[in-house]
């Protein structure tokens, strides 16, 4: 046995194994990050399904304020703005309703990520679930799905950074 060779190998084995643990590392760090989504949002819900007809098409604007630590977002929305059948309406100050948020990212290295959103909101009359499931597009926008636990609706949701 060749003690020489023997130490070579183990110094070679833990070279190598430092080494490609750095490149897993970096490349999950720079090649491929978590998206950037803390800060202000505006979103848009559009119902498309309900089981209260006055709410088919109804539109809802949110604006949302997040931050993530690691893959758990988290954050609050306040209701700016409405068009259902009885009108349109934008919401100021003590006319607006707010929500607590939870949420993760879901991170695809060979696809596009994904954000789940889960709000609860302290609606005019009572509380009120609302559940996104949004694609990551860019820095600046996410869409995707929402289903609500009021009127069993679901529909449409378009996240971005400007106001609408």
């Amino acid at each position: 046995m060749d003690f020489g060779s023997f130490w070579a190998d183990i110094i070679a084995t833990l070279v190598g194994g430092v080494g490609l643990t750095f490149l897993f590392f970096f490349a999950r760090e720079k090649l491929f990050p978590i998206p950037e989504v803390t800060g202000r949002w505006y979103l848009e819900m559009v119902t498309v399904n309900t089981a209260y007809n006055p709410y088919k098409d109804m539109i809802l604007r949110y604006v949302i304020i997040i931050w993530k630590e690691g893959n758990i977002i988290k954050g609050s929305a306040e209701k700016i703005y409405e068009i259902s059948s009885t009108g349109e309406r934008e919401y100021n100050g003590n006319d607006r309703t707010r929500a607590e948020i939870e949420g993760y990212i879901q991170k695809n290295y060979l696809g596009k990520d994904r954000v789940y959103l889960h709000s609860v909101e302290n609606g005019h009359g009572r509380q009120s679930t609302n559940f996104y499931d949004l694609l990551v597009k860019s820095e600046s926008e996410m869409i995707g799905a929402f289903n609500s636990m009021v009127a069993n609706q679901d529909g449409t949701v378009k996240c971005q950074r400007e106001p609408f």
